[in-house]
């Protein structure tokens, strides 16, 4: 339940696809055994292109992302509907991805998973954010702050208490439309 994170960002561009987020050789891995989520988080993004993307997302021979926030371009989560995407990406440690637009289904892979906050930018914050410049993202206000400048960014709405309870079967059971374990 975060109100606010500051992270250095990771940049991507448009169509990064979930095989890019995490290939397909990596699905057998189970998210519900803790060792096996930790795993996936290390495999986050390894499907980036190098010459496109010569950081790496996750350190070689490491678990988790300096990287809290990433930033990217249009239609990120394209492909196929696999929830791992999102789930990958959180066991890496990102909290949030902001983009120009998402894929629809990963949008929602993101809300009912409860993963990650994914915040639609106006702006094609993508061209003007680099790796690893410093930002705030602000979840009162719905702003990412970085390199002196603030960028609003379309408020979550009705999904962020769905993330901040952990996914949609978290908040079903806290706000009482399906029975408590």
């Amino acid at each position: 339940m975060a109100h606010s994170i500051t992270s250095k960002v990771f940049v991507v561009r448009d169509n990064i696809d979930t095989d890019q987020i995490i290939p397909a050789q990596y699905l057998a891995l189970v998210p519900t055994i803790a060792e096996e989520y930790e795993k996936l988080g290390s495999y986050a993004l390894i499907g980036l292109p190098d010459d496109q993307y010569p950081e790496k997302f996750v350190p070689e021979g490491g678990m988790k992302t300096p990287y809290q926030i990433v930033i990217a371009g249009r239609n990120f989560g394209c492909g196929s509907s696999r929830e791992h995407a999102p789930i990958a990406l959180g066991a890496a440690g990102v909290e949030a991805v902001v983009a120009e637009s998402f894929a629809r289904i990963f949008f929602r892979n993101c809300v009912a998973t409860g993963e990650l906050y994914p915040f639609d930018s106006g702006l094609r914050l993508c061209d003007i954010v680099k790796t690893g410049d410093e930002a705030t993202l602000d979840f009162d206000h719905d702003t990412l702050t970085v390199n002196g400048n603030t960028y609003q960014l379309k408020p979550l709405g009705d999904v962020r208490p769905v993330i901040d309870a952990g996914g949609l079967f978290n908040y079903a059971r806290k706000s009482g439309m399906i029975a408590a374990k």
